[in-house]
């Protein structure tokens, strides 16, 4: 199947305002039209998978392979793999594209940068990946350290900028740098309201990186619009995230969760079912008692559910009846997945103390703190947009 006829299979148009939407361009068509000059005459890396389309879904693989004044000479895949078909966690190695036959190096087992030996064979290293705007997404790490590979290497490095998929909000607590890893490196919100090239300049001024960097920015974006106005084609840029919805909920939902599927919690986000990240569960919940005392306790309305998950989508309950509680359409106005996921993590440990089971240090790196939520969370947001004001391109 060739890369054309897969795209047709994976990318889902985003219908919803389509007519009325406004012209956006994401990074590539920018770079091609007004740009062209950073990659003409050079032999380029691209760091990218099945999210780097152009605003008609041809893959960026392809623009670049067709434009005459470049030559693209290596891949490079991060979690999930080129395809973003593998579950988290799940390491892979170096391989080839059938389709072209440049190599694809893995940033995502025994590297997690691009090497010494791979960047001397480049000019210029791309980035052209669908962040989906909550911290714990490492495709915003992977492009941390590429940036740190491409300055001790002397070369530059080029962000293709995507839109931020949903919107501008910013919530949760700034990460401290204590809890740094690979699923957060950035002093950041959790919800942090910025595009994968607004995080790059970021982190190579507050990080002290260093990088040439450049961001090519998407053009016809404002900050607060959300990826279905935007009238760009949705591609899904996880197994787990199969559109806007799951999206809108990970930022909270996110923190049941452990790093390559180890046990954060032993509750589930329906990996593997119709409605990942948009449902809690575990086969020893007692959904109904704490759907009725979220909507007592804190007025919002979760409806009650069975699911199964399947691996590899779902390991910790493979094959076996989840009884859950299903957060239904989120408000883009006054909704806040971090502050909903809290209070329901907090019911099920009152209700469920013999049962539930939490990692205290994967629930800090991905909360970004130890596991007790503050107030001071309003005054670190407000001192934090303040210091990534510099690095901002979009109003």
């Amino acid at each position: 199947m060739n890369r054309q006829a897969l795209l047709l299979g994976i990318v889902c148009a985003a219908n919803v305002g389509a007519a009325q939407a406004p012209r956006v361009r994401p990074g590539i068509d920018v770079l091609l039209a007004d740009s062209a000059h950073l990659i003409t005459g050079r032999r380029v890396g691209l760091i990218t998978n099945q999210t780097g389309i152009d605003a008609r879904s041809v893959s960026t693989i392809d623009r670049l392979m067709g434009f005459p004044a470049t030559r693209l000479v290596a891949l490079f895949a991060p979690e999930h793999h080129f395809t973003a078909s593998l579950r988290p966690g799940a390491q892979f190695g170096d391989t080839v594209d059938i389709a072209t036959g440049l190599p694809i190096y893995s940033l995502y087992g025994t590297n997690r940068a691009p090497t010494p030996a791979q960047l001397a064979a480049l000019d210029v290293l791309l980035v052209d990946l669908q962040e989906v705007g909550a911290r714990p997404f490492t495709y915003v790490s992977t492009t941390v350290l590429a940036m740190r590979a491409a300055a001790a290497a002397g070369k530059r490095i080029v962000v293709l900028d995507r839109p931020n998929p949903i919107g501008c909000a910013m919530s949760g607590p700034v990460l401290d740098t204590a809890y740094a890893s690979f699923i957060g490196m950035l002093p950041v919100p959790l919800r942090h309201g910025m595009t994968i090239g607004e995080l790059a300049r970021f982190a190579n001024g507050e990080l002290h990186i260093g990088a040439d960097l450049v961001v090519v920015p998407v053009r016809g974006w404002r900050r607060c619009m959300w990826f279905d106005e935007t009238g760009l084609p949705w591609v899904r840029p996880s197994p787990n995230l199969p559109d806007l919805e799951a999206v809108a909920w990970y930022p909270g939902t996110v923190l049941f969760e452990g790093e390559g599927l180890t046990v954060g919690t032993n509750l589930s986000v329906g990996r593997g079912t119709d409605a990942p990240f948009r449902q809690v569960g575990a086969p020893w919940l007692d959904a109904a008692r704490i759907a009725a005392q979220m909507r007592r306790r804190y007025g919002t309305h979760l409806d009650t559910v069975t699911f199964v998950p399947r691996a590899p989508g779902d390991r910790k309950y493979d094959g076996v009846h989840v009884h859950a509680v299903r957060f239904g359409r989120f408000d883009r106005s006054r909704g806040d997945a971090i502050r909903d996921a809290i209070h329901l993590l907090g019911l099920v440990a009152e209700l469920h103390r013999d049962s539930l089971r939490v990692d205290s240090l994967l629930m800090a790196r991905h909360l970004g703190e130890w596991p007790s939520p503050r107030t001071e969370w309003a005054e670190a947001i407000r001192a934090f947009a303040r210091r990534r004001a510099p690095y901002l391109l979009y109003r």
